[in-house]
């Protein structure tokens, strides 16, 4: 994955940029969470060539997050929506809030009230190291309980309800994943029921609720190269029937590339409804949250930067309507 993001982003294109904007942060921290400031800058698709969207599918803007070294949210790696606000993960073990500031046509123009809170190990203490706390993929349930997925030491952790977070986590069932960077990548609210929705970056898909998890997809004998499409996010559709999932691949010399597909009950994936690549706006694309809307859903995108400085931490919209 670093060579990946090495050799990828000495390509990447700072698209249509706009002015940078300042977040606002909040005037206090309360209950653990730290104030964050983000200048963030609006962008476009870029050069034509490198973007397929399908029948129904619109750009609706997107922004980029100006990150100085070292600030605490590079490594995005997941994110949902709940209620008006962004609530995401990074790989360093962090859980992020903040509020998307749309203008009059509905286009994300900042961040506002972004706040930062370190997630703990069972015990309640501070993860000893980065791979220990690498969180990639997170769920919120209709009750506010948060559960987050770590990826290189697999485990599924509930840290209760986002409006009286838990210090010792609850640890919940888990996929069969191998630890590493082809571990536990995506996690979505079950399409019907309690439970949630997982899958592997090296492969295979599971159902799982809090008393087990079960094989929906296995992972194939050799685990899905870096080369092919992996999943990366996933979240559920507002309609029921599935699931919306953020692919990305990469191959050599530097062709970096994300795309969006529906999943079904079955895990069987559909037609590609979203391919960036370049010359065109692309990153390593990692989350995906979906909100309904009246016609439609809106899809947010989110791109992890690695924290290295010739990427990029990008929060792209896209609304799905039917086609017509």
């Amino acid at each position: 994955m670093r060579r990946l993001a090495a050799l990828a982003a000495v390509l990447l294109l700072t698209a249509c940029a706009g002015s940078p904007r300042l977040s606002t942060p909040a005037a206090t921290a309360a209950d653990g969470w730290t104030p964050m400031v983000v200048r963030t800058r609006t962008v476009g698709l870029g050069i034509p060539g490198g973007v397929r969207l399908a029948r129904g599918v619109r750009f609706a803007g997107g922004l980029e997050l100006m990150l100085p070294p070292g600030h605490r949210l590079h490594g995005l790696s997941d994110l949902k929506t709940v209620g008006d606000d962004l609530l995401a993960v990074t790989d360093a073990g962090d859980l992020v809030r903040g509020r998307l500031a749309m203008d009059r046509r509905g286009r994300p123009i900042g961040l506002a009230a972004v706040q930062l809170r370190a997630l703990t190990r069972l015990d309640g203490g501070a993860f000893g190291n980065k791979g220990d706390g690498d969180a990639e993929s997170l769920i919120v349930t209709p009750d506010g309980e948060v559960i987050v997925g770590f990826e290189k030491v697999p485990r599924v952790w509930s840290y209760g309800r986002l409006d009286a977070l838990e210090s010792r986590p609850t640890a919940l069932p888990t996929p069969p994943v191998p630890p590493g960077n082809t571990g536990l990548e995506a996690l979505a609210l079950a399409v019907d029921g309690d439970g949630w929705r997982a899958a592997g970056e090296g492969g295979g898909v599971w159902d799982c609720d809090r008393r087990a998890c079960i094989e929906v997809t296995a992972p194939p004998a050799t685990e899905i190269p870096v080369s092919d499409w992996r999943i990366t996010g996933m979240d559920r559709d507002p309609e029921g029937t599935g699931w919306f999932v953020v692919q990305r691949r990469f191959r050599e010399p530097a062709d970096a590339r994300a795309r969006v597909r529906r999943m079904d009950r079955s895990g069987t994936m559909g037609p590609v409804l979203i391919e960036l690549a370049l010359p065109s706006t692309t990153d390593n694309f990692e989350g995906i949250a979906v909100v309904a809307e009246d016609d439609g859903v809106r899809l947010h995108l989110l791109s992890d930067d690695n924290s290295n400085d010739r990427q990029r931490t990008l929060l792209l919209a896209f609304d799905v309507r039917p086609a017509r």
